[in-house]
């Protein structure tokens, strides 16, 4: 009577554990959906939209556009040889009268001092300003030197961007093709995080300064994201999704297995047979 009861007792506290274990399985994930506080905030105040502003090393084109397409072609600097410019061929292009000639828009470097050097108005100061300011500049000198009438000047960047790497389908390189470029934009260009990637702790870093600076974003909390300073990113910025626990411990042979409800439940019948017997 008393194994009887034993017995029982062994079985009931298999069936727990096996209801524990399937509960615990089925229980879904907290931290995978972005942004689960975006219901109540429907008409929050935004920070103020952070335009990039160039540095040295960047890289900018500078177009001029006028009535008069001689006066363009002062302002407008190409290369005529074979040479790589900015990492990729020159391409030969078909002239007016209809021979092949090599031609590529050569990019203006910004030096240390955030300074490029314009054909005729020679050094300008372009450290510290948007493109649109930039832009601004050169066509009000222009006009103000009475060397072009009717100037429309657009800079464009060149090769600015933004390295993105860790759990996201494709890290690496990621240009900047817009003044407004977020941590939504970059993760988006990147394809997204990957089931792994902790939405939790997403590392941007910043050289502000000469200092490194480091900010976690938390994605799902849009609260936070949106008003973080890494939300609009600079360029040269690095951004970083870090691995989630299971990911962690996929780095060792037997890291995931005992988080397998399976493996538990042969264990509780493995346990529970031994019970049986023992009381046999």
């Amino acid at each position: 009577m008393k194994q009887n009861y034993s017995l029982r007792n062994s079985i009931k506290v298999f069936v727990l554990l096996l209801a524990a274990i399937c509960f615990a399985s089925c229980n879904v994930p907290k931290d995978i959906t972005y942004f689960q506080d975006s219901d109540r905030l429907n008409g929050m105040a935004l920070q103020t939209e952070q335009q990039l502003r160039l540095r040295p090393e960047d890289k900018i084109n500078i177009v001029v556009n006028s009535s008069n397409p001689m006066l363009e072609k002062q302002f407008t600097l190409t290369t005529t040889n074979s040479r790589y410019i900015l990492g990729s061929s020159v391409q030969p292009q078909t002239n007016a009268s209809g021979s092949n000639s090599n031609s590529q828009m050569v990019a203006y470097t910004v030096d240390e001092q955030g300074t490029i050097d314009f054909p005729i108005l020679g050094k300008i100061s372009v450290g510290g300003k948007t493109r649109k300011q930039v832009a601004q500049y050169i066509q009000d000198r222009l006009i103000a030197r009475e060397l072009v009438s009717d100037p429309i000047v657009t800079v464009e960047y060149v090769n600015m961007g933004v390295n993105v790497l860790g759990e996201v389908s494709k890290p690496g390189h990621i240009d900047i093709n817009k003044d407004h470029f977020t941590i939504v934009d970059a993760l988006s260009y990147a394809g997204d995080l990957t089931i792994n990637g902790n939405r939790r702790n997403v590392l941007v870093t910043r050289n502000v300064d000469g200092e490194n600076q480091v900010y976690h974003l938390d994605m799902t909390n849009m609260q936070s994201v949106l008003n973080s300073p890494a939300y609009y990113l600079q360029q040269n910025d690095l951004v970083y999704v870090s691995p989630n626990n299971k990911r962690k411990r996929e780095s060792n042979a037997t890291g995931n297995t005992f988080n397998n409800p399976s493996i538990w439940i042969s264990i509780a019948s493995l346990l529970t047979t031994i019970t049986a017997l023992i009381i046999k």
